[in-house]
Parts: structure tokens; C-alpha cells; sequence
């Protein structure tokens, strides 16, 4: 009894500790967009300020004036990035449910080794194929189009967009497919009026994984694109506007700012699905 009586004296105690390390470790997670966030609103000398000031002085918006007035090409990269993103999500999305569906539904050894080429697939880190790769887009005559770097990045995240896509499928119990299957139902019309909108939520988390890990992308944008005006957003901030010898902090973190808006709202929005996705993967896979 008296173990009981202490274990709950102790109770609110442990609570406080333990959201009190949560809020530490919220608040380190959080201090560097903080801090482009202060650091997009102060001039450039206020910038380059030792120590350096938590709070601008004076908040200016001439970065922000300036990204819109006078460096429109960032809207190019701008556009290049939603473009390739995209695209890169969608056909994911599509390749993700003829795949995944194959790997959930029919067994066999050549699934069972289709499955282990994908698991294998994400072993080797990106540089490692960047080779090959570049040979082979030369060969074909797509390096420096915006087709061939949404090819590349696509081959990229389709093998684990297919093993989420086949998780969420997995849970999926067979018997409805076998009553419609009695009710005259085709394998296609199944698949697209009765599996997959079962498990859109899965499909959307695969989406919304493939657009964000290519809205990061930096080496195979920098690696299969010179044409200025095909660079992707982290490529073309890099070569533009990160001088040799000084930066624009200001305008670096103003454009940081206005860069990762997209990605903050729809993960802000739609973190549930993408959490849900990882999790199922992870269980499944």
C-alpha cells in the first residue's frame, strides 16, 4: 500500500518532468526556423551583427520587397520545383497502386523477389547510382529537361512508395473482393471502384511522401540539370544566391521562408495521413 501512495504522490511530478523535456525539445526543434523567420526581417548588416540579435532592432521587409521586385528568376525555380513535385507525386501515386496491389494480393516467388529488389533498392545511398544514371538519361538524350530529372527522381521514390502502398492493400481483407468477384465484378473494377478508395488515406500519405522528399531534392537536380532556367528551387538558391565571397543573409532567409510555405501548410494539414502511412510501413513491411 505504501508503494501504491508513493507511485501517486509521484504522479504529477513525473507528468511535469516529462512534458517539460518535450517542451525543451519542441522548442530546440523549433529555434532554427525561428530564427529565418527574425533573420528575413532584419537588414543585411543587422545580419552579419556579433552577437547577434534574437529580435530585429527594426523589422524590415526589403528582402521580401526585393524577392519580388528585382529576383523574379526565384520564381522560376519556384515554379520548377511545384512542377517536378507534382508530378513526381502523381505518378508515384499511380505506380504505387498497380504495384503495390500486385504485391499485396498475388502471392507468388516472383513477388516475393520484386519485393526484396525493392527493400534491397533502398540500401545504397543516392550518389552511388548517380553514375549509371547519368549514362544512361545521356543515352537517351533527356539530361537537362525537366522530364528526365522527374524520371530520375521518380525511380527514386517509387520502391517506397510501392511497399507503403502494399501495406495499406495487405489490410485490406480479401473477402470483399470475393463478394465481388461473385457479383460479377472484373479484377480492374475492383480495384478502382472497391480497394482503392478503401485505402485513399494510404494513397495520399504515399502522395504526400513523394512530393516532399522531392521538394528537397538537391543532387539530382544539380547533377542532371544546367540550364538556368530548368534549376528546381534548392539548386537554383544555391547557385544564385550563395556568392563566393558574401551572402545576402537577409534575402537568403526570406527566400528560405517563402520556399518551404508549401511544404509546412501541407504538412500542417495532412500530417495525420503521412504519419498513418510511415507506421503502416513500417508494421507491414
Amino acid at each position: 500500500m505504501s508503494k501504491t501512495r508513493t507511485l501517486k504522490h509521484d504522479g504529477p511530478w513525473y507528468t511535469a518532468g516529462k512534458y517539460l523535456i518535450l517542451i525543451v525539445i519542441l522548442l530546440f526543434l523549433l529555434f532554427p526556423i525561428y530564427w529565418v523567420l527574425v533573420t528575413s526581417f532584419k537588414t543585411n548588416m543587422e545580419a552579419y551583427q556579433y552577437p547577434p540579435t534574437f529580435f530585429p532592432h527594426r523589422p524590415v521587409l526589403d528582402s521580401f520587397i526585393k524577392l519580388f521586385t528585382q529576383h523574379n528568376q526565384f520564381f522560376v525555380y519556384y515554379q520548377n520545383n511545384l512542377i517536378v513535385s507534382a508530378s513526381v507525386a502523381l505518378l508515384g501515386c499511380i505506380l504505387a497502386i498497380f504495384a503495390g496491389y500486385s504485391l499485396a494480393r498475388f502471392k507468388n516467388r516472383w513477388n516475393q523477389a520484386f519485393f526484396a529488389l525493392l527493400l534491397a533498392s533502398q540500401m545504397f545511398p543516392v550518389i552511388s547510382r548517380m553514375i549509371s544514371l547519368y549514362a544512361i538519361m545521356g543515352k537517351l538524350g533527356i539530361i537537362n529537361t525537366l522530364g528526365g530529372l522527374i524520371f530520375a527522381l521518380l525511380a527514386a521514390q517509387v520502391p517506397f512508395c510501392i511497399i507503403l502502398m502494399a501495406s495499406f492493400f495487405a489490410n485490406i481483407p480479401t473477402e470483399i473482393e470475393e463478394a465481388a468477384f461473385v457479383d460479377g465484378a472484373g479484377r480492374w473494377r475492383i480495384l478502382f471502384t472497391i480497394v482503392t478508395p478503401l485505402v485513399k488515406s494510404g494513397l495520399l500519405a504515399v502522395g504526400i511522401y513523394a512530393f516532399l522528399m522531392t521538394w528537397d531534392d538537391y543532387l539530382h537536380a544539380a547533377t542532371l540539370i544546367q540550364d538556368d532556367s530548368l534549376r528546381t528551387l534548392s539548386v537554383g538558391i544555391a547557385l544564385r544566391y550563395l556568392g563566393e565571397l558574401s551572402y545576402d543573409w537577409s534575402l537568403v532567409n526570406a527566400i528560405s521562408i517563402i520556399g518551404t510555405i508549401p511544404v509546412v501548410l501541407l504538412f500542417f494539414f495532412f500530417q495525420k495521413y503521412m504519419i498513418k502511412g510511415l507506421v503502416a510501413g513500417a508494421v507491414k513491411g
